[in-house]
């Protein structure tokens, strides 16, 4: 199936950071594992494999509307040195991405693409469940300080 205009570049911006954050949480969250913080570590590498299923659907999208998926860009990977620090970098990076999809959306709607348009609707829901859990940690760490929030990072949920 033939793209619309202007469909493919976007797809090919919104798989740019979808590479991005894969790279960035990974190391996150090898680093929590590095640190110790085993629940940290399960949690945030789980994200790092939900953001590689969301590029493998941009991927697909992007073959099956006759376009070539461009694999070789990648953005700037924000590494925080401290756990506070990460859960800020991945929650500017989850922001900037709501914001690329919802201008998506957007576009698809302008050019009558539904079927990208669902797809990035389902995308912005992935996200927001993100952004969400990423200011949950950050108000847990005011409340609680940042020893006790990461001493409940030691062990794995059973």
């Amino acid at each position: 199936m033939k793209a619309k205009e202007g469909v493919v570049d976007l797809l090919n911006k919104i798989l740019t950071e979808e590479l991005t954050v894969i790279n960035q949480y990974f190391l996150h969250a090898k680093m929590c594992e590095n640190w110790g913080y085993e629940r940290l570590h399960h949690h945030v590498r789980e994200r790092s494999m939900g953001e590689m299923k969301d590029a493998n659907e941009v991927i697909e999208q992007i073959l099956y509307l006759e376009g070539l998926p461009n694999m070789q860009r990648l953005g700037t990977v924000k590494i925080g040195e401290t756990v506070p620090e990460q859960l800020t970098a991945d929650l500017e990076k989850e922001k900037a991405m709501v914001v690329l999809l919802t201008d998506g959306i957007y576009h698809c709607t302008k050019v009558g693409d539904f079927t990208t348009r669902h797809m990035l609707e389902e995308m912005v829901k992935d996200e927001d469940s993100h952004i969400d859990w990423l200011e949950t940690q950050l108000e847990i760490i005011k409340q609680v300080g940042l020893e006790n929030y990461l001493s409940e990072q030691i062990k794995k949920e059973s």
